[in-house]
């Protein structure tokens, strides 16, 4: 395809995918109480072969043809960390002290349920055919389903916090931080997954010890470097060039942990982390924002889609497989979270707020198949399979901590 071509196909997919994100996101929205999100990563499994291509196989397959798929790849790439830069501008390091105890021993909890869930579930799994790709091993296999039941809808959670309006709360904290914790645990053995398939544990050691000193540099030095930002926005606002500047400082976050075989969104987490609270957090995130959610992320949600057919769960042995994963999921990570509450001294419904919000996957969940899809750890079924989780675990977490906003 010719570069012209090129770009007129692709204002005509940019149309279609904020088109129906939108349309999908307000009726979510209005009709089903769930954050505009939920509906926008919903919108990418219907323009995929789940609907569109299940309907008009022809018409898709022109819409997004292969050779515009590595395009979508870095726009939503670049969406994603984006967000999670903005999520990370929210975060509160003074709160995540005072409860880092309580949302240690939760993250720990809503860790090792869903690994000792994948060490009971792989080997059925492996009898089954087809789901891990060819030369994946148990313990591979264990590892990766283990990251993938235990990870968390880390921006789905802040953004659902946010609008219960308990930001800032014991509750909203624990969950928020032990999310971070737990999502940070889980990259870094998706990270080691890779690395084996190669043989290679020095990649393992680079991505582990390089996640590490990043995030060790962000927590306890990071302020320090970013301090003049703050002042700076405090005496004359939030300029275009203190926007260039945090833009730059993105780039080189998300490439540095791309580049030591974690993941960029973490990047984007803890440099927005580090930044000054006050005008300058408050600043860029008016600032980004709007064209993060509106513009960028949707392509994220499209891109998994292409990738997701929800028909290979919908008879058969894989029906079997989708309602056991799911199964397991819901009871491993929500159920040893909202023990961990308990344990920590949180209320019966605070405890149940934990772990409903703990339990949904979302975009992370995304994150961690595609990486798992395209690395060759998983199979098209598998991803389909993982995708349905996540769905279905994100569309109960507003339900659920609703109903447990009504318990004493």
């Amino acid at each position: 395809m010719d570069l012209a071509a090129l770009g007129t196909l692709f204002f005509l997919q940019v149309t279609v995918i904020l088109a129906v994100a939108r349309i999908t996101g307000y009726l979510a929205q209005r009709y089903l109480m769930q954050p505009r999100v939920v509906g926008e990563m919903i919108a990418g499994v219907l323009l995929g072969p789940s609907l569109f291509g299940a309907f008009s196989p022809d018409m898709q397959a022109a819409l997004f043809p292969a050779d515009t798929r590595p395009i979508l790849y870095v726009i939503a790439q670049m969406g994603v960390g984006l967000y999670m830069f903005i999520v990370g501008l929210g975060f509160d390091r003074k709160d995540f002290a005072v409860n880092a105890k309580g949302a240690a021993i939760v993250s720990v909890a809503g860790m090792a349920a869903p690994f000792l869930a994948a060490v009971l579930l792989v080997p059925w799994l492996l009898q089954q055919g087809g789901l891990f790709g060819e030369g994946i091993d148990a313990l591979q296999a264990t590892l990766f389903l283990g990251a993938a039941i235990a990870i968390t809808a880390f921006p789905m959670l802040a953004r659902i916090i946010h609008e219960r309006g308990i930001t800032g709360t014991t509750e909203g904290t624990i969950a928020l931080s032990a999310g971070a914790i737990g999502d940070a645990g889980a990259w870094v053995l998706v990270a080691i997954v890779l690395a084996t398939l190669n043989n290679n544990m020095t990649n393992a050691g680079i991505a582990v010890g390089g996640g590490l000193a990043f995030a060790a540099f962000m927590i306890f030095l990071g302020p320090r470097f970013f301090a003049y930002l703050g002042r700076r926005a405090e005496n004359k606002g939030v300029d275009n060039g203190l926007i260039g500047i945090a833009l730059i400082l993105y780039m080189l976050s998300a490439f540095f942990m791309d580049a030591i075989g974690i993941h960029a969104v973490f990047g984007g987490f803890l440099l927005g982390t580090a930044m000054p609270k006050g005008k300058l957090s408050e600043g860029l995130k008016q600032a980004l924002e709007p064209v993060t959610v509106v513009l960028l992320l949707p392509f994220f949600f499209t891109y998994s889609g292409l990738h997701t057919d929800l028909r290979v769960a919908g008879g058969g042995p894989l029906l079997w497989v989708a309602l056991v994963i799911l199964l397991a999921s819901v009871l491993a990570k929500g159920g040893a979270s909202y023990l961990a509450a308990r344990w920590v001294g949180q209320s019966n419904r605070s405890a149940l707020g934990i772990g409903t919000l703990m339990n949904a996957r979302g975009l992370m969940e995304l994150i961690i198949i595609n990486i798992g899809l395209q690395s060759g750890v998983i199979e098209p079924s598998l991803f389909s399979i993982l995708v349905l989780m996540a769905i279905v675990t994100t569309l109960m977490a507003s339900p659920l901590f609703e109903l447990s906003r009504r318990i004493r």
